[in-house]
């Protein structure tokens, strides 16, 4: 439902009512906060999830997390005090001249990812107790809801397009106190501010997964940014909605990740290495199978949904396939990520999330800017990164840990997947053009006919094929 909000929110209620350029702002906003983000946190979200589960007695529990909410605060304030200064670097280093008027609103970058920071922390903290649901419902649909509602208002001309920016910052601080008060409810320490006894070992594993975790959003969000240095913000925001179409077939990834981060922390720290081969095996095959269901979707009715948009956002349809590749490989891929981050080989996630982060700016620098490919440089870039260093993570842990998610299944879904690609993305329904209030109606038709027949073949060829025994279980429950 999230995604879905998400999806009208960006594909249409941002371009009809905000216009590119506040769309344009709006992301570039939120894209700083999300690089910086991880600073923030200290990697202190990453690190509950890790060694909670390794703790016994309710002491060294609450000493491990009362030293949880603390660490985020030895970046956070001093980086409060000094940022007149931080803006004024990012507003004369990484902004275009026509691009100064967004200084008014930076004060939301430092705002939002202190907020951001800390929900993660108390969602990590409701996770280890495999309370994921409010935790998820809260980033997955309460901020796509915020926007659809501010956005109308802005419609309604209850509330101005710059007051729309400052209410969406103030959603953001409520949704960080709502997380905190149910991550209290679920488990409410004694604080102290004694140290546990693997201090030096938490501390450590905290420095080394920050560039992990900041490499997923650096990935993207390094784009954006990257966009407003040479272009005007209407740029950002047709990238924007690229990116996000494209990153739509990620939505069950994020969904079960939550549960499938906490599991697989636990087997690994019970050394239930079978537990985890499982984990990573059934994983990476479902995510294949849906992740897969969703390119089809998206990539074979792409043409058509751009032209329900303002003109300027179709230049994004090749952006749109290289994203939505990188997003499925990530799927293929499992619960990968939670191995690495998770397991004692944790530090091969530094030279990683360097390698990853110095990679996608270097050929963003030479695709955008030196090429200048337009934003689907932007977006080969991303490819390009998120193969080869995922294809370095998959390899890792096939030889240090014997194993790895590549079945035969895995083979015929990916065959399935292409053979369709290439049947249904050059066709469509011969409609007749179609208009209603300008909207070309036609073109709605096309997509909802074309979804049933790609829905309803894909589901009867994967359960035929039976590459799934988990979706195979569900359809024949539903059956019966």
């Amino acid at each position: 439902m999230g995604f879905i909000i998400g999806g009208l929110n960006t594909v249409f209620f941002y371009p009809g009512i905000l216009g590119d350029t506040f769309q344009g702002i709006v992301t570039v906003l939120l894209s700083y906060s999300n690089l910086i983000m991880p600073l923030m946190a200290m990697g202190v979200h990453y690190t509950i999830i890790k060694f909670f589960s390794v703790y016994q007695e309710k002491i060294e529990k609450d000493k491990f997390l009362s030293i949880a909410l603390i660490l985020p605060l030895l970046v956070g304030i001093p980086v409060g005090f000094l940022w007149n200064n931080i803006q004024d670097f990012i507003v004369a280093n990484f902004l275009s001249d026509e691009n100064k008027d967004i200084e008014s609103y930076t004060i939301v970058i430092y705002i939002v990812s202190i907020c951001c920071a800390y929900f993660e922390v108390f969602y990590a903290w409701s996770k280890v107790h495999l309370k994921s649901v409010v935790g998820n419902f809260l980033k997955e649909f309460y901020n796509r809801a915020v926007v659809l509602i501010l956005l109308l208002s802005v419609s309604f001309e209850l509330i101005t397009k710059s007051q729309f920016i400052f209410w969406l910052t103030g959603f953001y601080i409520l949704r960080t106190l709502i997380m905190m008060y149910y991550a209290f409810k679920v488990y409410f320490p004694k604080f102290t501010l004694s140290l546990p006894k693997n201090y030096k070992e938490i501390a450590s594993y905290s420095l080394f997964i920050i560039f992990a975790g900041s490499a997923g959003a650096l990935i993207l969000d390094i784009d954006k940014v990257m966009v407003t240095g040479k272009e005007a913000f209407s740029a950002a925001a047709y990238y924007t909605v690229a990116v996000f179409i494209g990153s739509f077939i990620e939505a069950p990834s994020r969904a079960l990740g939550q549960i499938l981060q906490p599991l697989t922390s636990k087997s690994l720290n019970e050394n239930d290495d079978a537990e985890v081969d499982s984990l990573y095996k059934k994983s990476s095959i479902n995510l294949l199978v849906i992740g897969g269901l969703f390119f089809l979707l998206i990539n074979c009715n792409i043409i058509e949904l751009f032209k329900m948009m303002p003109k300027g956002y179709d230049q994004g349809v090749f952006a749109v396939l290289l994203i939505s590749i990188a997003k499925m490989y990530n799927m293929f891929l499992g619960n990968n990520g939670h191995i690495l981050s998770n397991s004692k080989y944790y530090r091969v996630t530094f030279p990683i999330g360097i390698g990853t982060a110095l990679t996608v700016y270097f050929l963003n620098v030479l695709f955008y800017r030196k090429i200048d490919m337009s934003t689907d440089g932007l977006a080969l870039a991303t490819l390009i990164t998120v193969f080869i260093f995922n294809t370095i993570k998959l390899l890792y842990v096939h030889f240090k840990m014997k194993m790895n998610p590549i079945t035969k299944e895995s083979g015929i879904t990916l065959l399935l997947i292409l053979i369709m690609f290439a049947g249904f993305y050059f066709w469509d329904f011969n409609i007749p053009e179609i208009k209603l209030w300008g909207l070309p109606i036609h073109s709605f038709i096309n997509m909802i006919l074309k979804s049933i027949i790609i829905v309803c073949l894909y589901i009867y060829l994967i359960l035929k094929l039976n590459v799934s025994n988990q979706i195979n279980a569900i359809a024949e429950r539903l059956r019966k």
